[in-house]
């Protein structure tokens, strides 16, 4: 029976690769797009490039594996609910984009894990050669694929939304002497993404973009704090919403917003450190207390044992 299903789980693995290979390579048809590249590499080499040239050109992963994980996460994307497709989207644009996924892209990786992971499973039970380790190594296999790529786009949400809180009063601080200066609120965060290289910048810059294309100054920086979710970040927002509705004095708002961030980051830190001495509790009763009972009662316990009062 071993053999049966170290067989059946092989096979299923050689068939789902070749499968996958296959369909990855089939030849997609030319878009718009790529036959002007490939006029304009032409017109300034001198030289025609062909498709096939450009497409050997790309990385094996970006031309073999991220198309077959599209396709595979675009068939996978119509059999969740609307809701849990929304949401991974929103965890998407929370976590900056991470590898530039997509929903689809994310659904499909899940699903790969889980079954490489599951794979690995039964091989860990193969190798010990029995059905009750086979069974939960698959399993465990299963539901840890499952569950891994969504516990790391957990933490890099909540890495990025960490980074923002650290970032944003230094921010505010870049803006307010922006605007000391005489330029206006947009050129300010236009100089922020220009000079400065974290989430901040980055969702300036897309609100910068959005607003080009004919989207309100102010529904463009709400959508922002929507989309990010960080509190402080929302509270400067809705300052700086207030400020343009009431006419009143911009700069002077930011540098209010500035101190109360960095106020409450210096609360924040305060609670941490205040929490730090009753976490520690748990490491010392568990293994420094009893370190100190066997160093010392070990040498009674010994003299004990010679004297022959303990047997």
């Amino acid at each position: 029976m071993t053999i049966l299903y170290a067989a059946l789980a092989l096979g299923a693995i050689a068939a789902s690769g070749a499968f996958i290979a296959t369909w990855s390579l089939t030849p997609a048809q030319p878009s718009n797009a790529d036959v002007v590249e490939g006029r304009l590499r032409a017109y300034e080499t001198g030289l025609p490039v062909s498709l096939v040239e450009m497409e050997l050109q790309t990385p094996f992963g970006d031309r073999v594996l991220r198309p077959a994980i599209q396709r595979l996460g675009r068939i996978l994307e119509q059999t969740m609910p609307e809701k849990a497709r929304q949401r991974i989207a929103l965890d998407l644009y929370m976590a900056g984009r991470p590898a530039g996924l997509s929903a689809s892209d994310f659904i499909a990786v899940r699903y790969v894990s889980t079954g490489l992971v599951c794979c690995l499973g039964i091989g860990i039970g193969l190798l010990f050669g029995s059905r009750v380790i086979i069974a939960v190594g698959a399993a465990v296999g299963a539901v840890a694929g499952l569950y891994i790529p969504t516990l790391w786009l957990r933490f890099k949400v909540t890495s990025r939304r960490n980074e923002i809180r650290a970032v944003l009063p230094d921010v505010i601080d870049v803006l307010v002497v922006c605007g000391e200066a005489g330029l206006t609120f947009e050129s300010a965060m236009e100089k922020v993404g220009q000079k400065y290289d974290h989430p901040v910048a980055e969702e300036f810059v897309r609100v910068l973009h959005e607003v080009r294309l004919g989207k309100p100054r102010l529904e463009a920086l709400n959508d922002m704090a929507q989309r990010c979710g960080v509190e402080e970040l929302n509270s400067f927002v809705q300052a700086v919403i207030q400020s343009e509705q009431l006419g009143s004095g911009l700069v002077k708002v930011l540098g209010i917003q500035a101190d109360e961030i960095r106020q409450k980051r210096l609360m924040t830190a305060q609670e941490r450190g205040a929490r730090a001495s009753l976490k520690m509790l748990i490491p010392m009763v568990g293994c420094i207390f009893p370190t100190l009972w066997v160093i010392l009662l070990g040498p009674a316990l010994i003299l004990l044992l010679h004297s022959g009062v303990v047997h």
